[in-house]
């Protein structure tokens, strides 16, 4: 398979790494010097492009790969917003292809699985009370992780007492603190901190007077989160239309 990267940060080289060693050729590697390169023959070439770069520029990585029939790959979150229902149309009427996932994890599309269910079950007991926290390295700007409202959207859609979501507070890698601990009664509190180069802890906690239930998922490094979109590349290839984790994982 021919592969184009769109972001060639540590995700981008860990990425190319494995793509590699599965036997797929990388041959266009596009970042923030190279943007004309998008109309490369070597671009047009790929079978998919892979795409990890800021919120503010996915979506024109989006337009400009769709300009030439290149299926995308995706992590970038924070464009959806705004321009979900465009991108949605694009690929469900347009006869572009973009595989999405706020997470690309194996592990954690396991986790969404069992929060789902276990989240079913909870929906019967009122007595317990959800909250989530998430925890990423320093240089992760945006709170709560895309993750982490991923989770609680699939929480929250199977629990009646809940209507949405609601950041809580927020711990600065100084410790400091900020946001509110206040949430109202049928929002999902999600807490979030940001220390040192930790890749992504998920933690859902359903607490009562009686106990405390809790699922956490602690990712050890970026290697999961990397084969899990050459695992995605690997699938649309073949495929077409908006495709999600779900799609590729039938579970």
């Amino acid at each position: 398979m021919k592969i184009a990267l769109i972001g060639y940060g540590k995700m981008g080289h860990m990425i190319e790494e494995i793509a590699l060693a599965r036997g797929h050729e990388i041959v266009s590697v596009i970042d923030i010097d190279n943007q004309q390169d998008f109309d490369s023959e070597a671009f047009r070439s790929a079978d998919v492009a892979i795409e990890f770069t800021a919120p503010h520029v996915a979506y024109d990585n989006y337009l400009k790969a769709f300009s030439h029939h290149v299926k995308v790959v995706s992590g970038s979150t924070g464009w959806i917003a705004e321009h979900g229902e465009e991108v949605r149309k694009m690929c469900t009427e347009g006869g572009q292809t973009l595989f999405w996932s706020s997470n690309f994890s194996l592990g954690v599309t396991v986790f969404r699985a069992v929060n789902r269910y276990l989240a079913r079950i909870m929906n019967q007991f009122d007595s317990y009370t959800p909250q989530m926290r998430e925890t990423h390295h320093i240089h992760k700007l945006d709170h709560p992780s895309g993750t982490a409202i991923t989770l609680a959207e699939e929480l929250v859609g199977e629990v009646d007492r809940l209507s949405g979501w609601q950041a809580g507070l927020m711990t600065k890698p100084d410790g400091s603190r900020e946001g509110n601990p206040e949430v109202a009664a049928d929002k999902l509190r999600i807490d979030s901190a940001r220390e040192g180069e930790v890749p992504g802890i998920h933690s859902i906690a359903w607490d009562s007077d009686a106990d405390c239930i809790t699922i956490t998922h602690d990712a050890h490094s970026r290697q999961g989160f990397a084969l899990g979109a050459v695992l995605a590349a690997e699938y649309t290839a073949t495929h077409e239309g908006l495709l999600t984790m779900s799609d590729l994982f039938k579970f």
